[in-house]
């Protein structure tokens, strides 16, 4: 069936390598090499450049590749079309989010989608918030889940669906703990733990640290929210993390939580969509209704 030949074509452009796509379509090598060899065949010109390191799409692949992914999400959409006639929700469903949301929030309600929708393949992909807003822009998903509103070409940013309280939080051996409010001036000169440029905890934490003209003395930078967690366990400075990341350490006591006298932190989870995207599936329909109705 074509549709499988284009599988294949557009797993190995989106791997740059037969070997790892052959491992995510559960096909040898050579049947990957198959498909490619016969599409080429079939078009009369050469598809991809091979190398022992890396495959790198000609002039007539790109043209492909694109073509490709809309004749693929299209035949997605019919599939999902006719299986409503059964009443049934089938498919695929490409889901990415930031650290925050894909760590402690999306398990928890793919569990609850995956339970009422057996038939739905579901693929996820965790990384800072601007990668999933360039893979959403560029169809690589089919939906991305990410902390604080984003600007982005092409990017159609939903209304918020979960508000999260961001907290500072200290180890417990740090001075700063046994005083539990302090004045903004009274963190001047710390050492701070932070995630890496493009993270949505990482801005929010510049942001702060601008907003209240705090000096830092040094930082370090992680590039997971566990990883900074980790680290202010550890005694390494302080931090601003989600109370999603932070809520096990608070009852435990490996860590602690420092109120900024007569201010809250918050920032809402948005979903991200790719603007001119002019078909959705019912999977990602019923997906997205299961997200507007998530209890915080």
């Amino acid at each position: 069936m074509i549709v499988d030949t284009l599988k294949v074509f557009v797993t190995v452009a989106e791997q740059s390598n037969f070997s790892r796509a052959a491992e995510i379509l559960h096909l040898s090598q050579p049947g990957v090499s198959l498909h490619i060899r016969n599409l080429e065949n079939e078009f009369g010109v050469k598809l991809m450049h091979r190398s022992s390191k890396q495959v790198k799409l000609t002039e007539a692949g790109h043209i492909l590749f694109k073509r490709a992914k809309q004749i693929l999400a299209h035949y997605e959409a019919a599939k999902e079309d006719i299986s409503l006639l059964r009443n049934e929700v089938t498919g695929s469903l490409k889901i990415g989010a930031s650290f925050t949301i894909g760590e402690y929030i999306l398990p928890r309600l793919l569990a609850e989608f995956v339970h009422q929708y057996p038939q739905v393949d579901i693929q996820v992909t965790i990384a800072n918030t601007e990668e999933i807003a360039q893979a959403v822009h560029s169809n690589e998903l089919d939906v991305g889940l990410v902390e604080g509103s984003v600007e982005y070409p092409g990017i159609q940013v939903t209304p918020p669906f979960m508000e999260d309280e961001m907290v500072l939080v200290v180890p417990s051996e740090h001075p700063l703990h046994s005083l539990g409010t302090v004045e903004p001036d009274m963190l001047q000169d710390q050492v701070w733990v932070v995630r890496e440029s493009g993270s949505g905890t990482r801005a929010f934490s510049d942001q702060f640290i601008q907003d209240t003209g705090l000096r830092v003395q040094r930082s370090f930078v992680f590039n997971s929210s566990q990883g900074v967690k980790e680290a202010v366990v550890a005694g390494l400075g302080v931090a601003m993390l989600s109370r999603w990341v932070i809520r096990k350490e608070l009852e435990s006591g490996e860590l602690h939580s420092i109120q900024v006298k007569d201010k809250r932190f918050t920032r809402h989870f948005y979903v991200l969509q790719e603007t001119k995207s002019s078909f959705g599936t019912m999977a990602l329909t019923m997906f997205l209704q299961k997200l507007q109705q998530l209890d915080p």
